[in-house]
């Protein structure tokens, strides 16, 4: 079965928040065919944005979304990346649809400051979570009832994963890739990638 992974991409995300899990599954994607080539694709790999089209990231990237928040397919991983989250935090509609989405995905997971928007549906309330080092502070003042980690390069919660920054969402990706297809596919994927993956 071809699990469905949503990237969402918003104005000033980090680059590398996005396209770090983006390389990683469509990666292991790419390698768990050429060893199995009988197989299904194994993730098929997407971004959304509160609109379709281009979206305008952190240091002027210009990367065009594939689908808005009302037109994607039924998701089975949902990753909110970070960047500058401030407006995110206030878009009508978006801590709905994480929410609408989190009830039906296998594992819903943020990269640096996506965990801000995580913790405004209310996915993180009382778990045990991390974010960038230099957001931690922030956002346990902002979200005084979250476990707030420094130093784990991921926090796996279950069905929420969070992530410190930047770098750190291509480790995270790597270890949900082991979590959905095992191990060995994991290691394939970072050794085609040529990451020196840190497990923790």
């Amino acid at each position: 079965m071809t699990l469905a992974i949503a990237i969402y991409l918003f104005a000033d995300a980090e680059v590398l928040d996005f396209a770090g899990p983006y390389e990683v599954f469509t990666t292991a994607s790419r390698v768990h065919k050429r060893r199995v080539p009988e197989a299904e694709e194994l993730f098929r790999v997407f971004t959304v944005a509160a609109t379709p089209g281009l979206v305008r990231a952190r240091a002027g990237m210009e990367v065009k979304a594939d689908f808005g928040l009302d037109t994607h397919p039924p998701l089975d991983l949902l990753i909110v990346p970070g960047g500058v989250v401030t407006q995110e935090l206030e878009r009508p509609g978006l801590t709905e649809w994480i929410q609408r989405n989190h009830a039906t995905t296998r594992i819903t997971a943020s990269v640096c400051t996506g965990a801000f928007l995580l913790a405004q549906a209310g996915l993180l309330e009382g778990l045990q979570v991390t974010t960038h080092w230099e957001d931690v502070a922030d956002l346990r003042a902002m979200f005084p009832a979250l476990q707030v980690l420094e130093g784990p390069r991921w926090v796996d919660q279950g069905r929420v994963v969070t992530s410190a920054g930047i770098s750190a969402g291509i480790d995270m990706s790597l270890h949900l890739v082991e979590r959905l297809a095992g191990r060995e596919l994991a290691l394939a994927t970072a050794r085609q990638m040529e990451v020196d993956w840190s497990q923790n």
